[in-house]
């Protein structure tokens, strides 16, 4: 787990600096070449599978990528993912979670086997778990198949699980089995479905 710790952090001085220079080179660029610009987002967009989305339009989210707002709030939350726990191999950390029916549980008990896009969600911070749990309705009403759960108000699991702003993970059996990369540009969905696919 050492190493696994060490690597989480050159990995994430290595994204904060990623960041902050394609924050930059795109800041720049929607002033000098607004379409090369445009280009380049959409591109790191594909991979996040927001392009995919016909809701989303690039008018929506593809100037946040070049906006002081995306620098703190990305910054943030690397900051608190250095907390993380959950590598793959590894057991999986528990952390209290609180269901849909607000009662309090955890991660372990659903493992047995800011920056704001324009043209979204209106969702403000959530300053105490109702407001938590009232956003989580929206998820609740798409019938996601599966329980929806929300983090407490100290984001123990997200934190334990370096899942700030997203991260997809696969559990079973207590145990980290996938751990995906951070979002928004290393949130795959994909990936989570062709490692699920594998394991059949």
């Amino acid at each position: 787990m050492l190493l696994q710790k060490l690597a989480m952090y050159l990995s994430t001085a290595g994204l904060f600096c990623f960041m902050i220079t394609l924050n930059v080179v795109l800041w720049i660029l929607n002033i000098v070449a607004p379409a090369l610009a445009k280009k380049i987002t959409l591109k790191m967009g594909e991979k996040a599978t927001m392009t995919q989305n016909p809701l989303f339009k690039y008018e929506d989210w593809g100037l946040t990528f070049a906006s002081t707002a995306l620098v703190k709030t990305a910054s943030r939350h690397m900051w608190l993912s250095l907390g993380q726990e959950a590598f793959a191999g590894l057991e999986a950390p528990d952390s209290p979670v609180v269901t849909m029916e607000r009662k309090r549980s955890s991660i372990g008990e659903f493992m047995k086997d800011g920056w704001a896009f324009k043209n979204n969600i209106d969702i403000n911070q959530h300053r105490n778990l109702e407001d938590r749990l009232s956003a989580a309705q929206i998820l609740v009403q798409k019938d996601p198949l599966c329980p929806v759960v929300v983090d407490d108000m100290n984001n123990s699991c997200a934190i334990k699980y370096g899942a700030l702003p997203e991260r997809l993970y696969v559990l079973q059996a207590g145990k980290v089995l996938y751990k995906g990369a951070v979002g928004p540009w290393g949130y795959d969905p994909q990936a989570v479905r062709s490692y699920l696919e594998k394991m059949k």
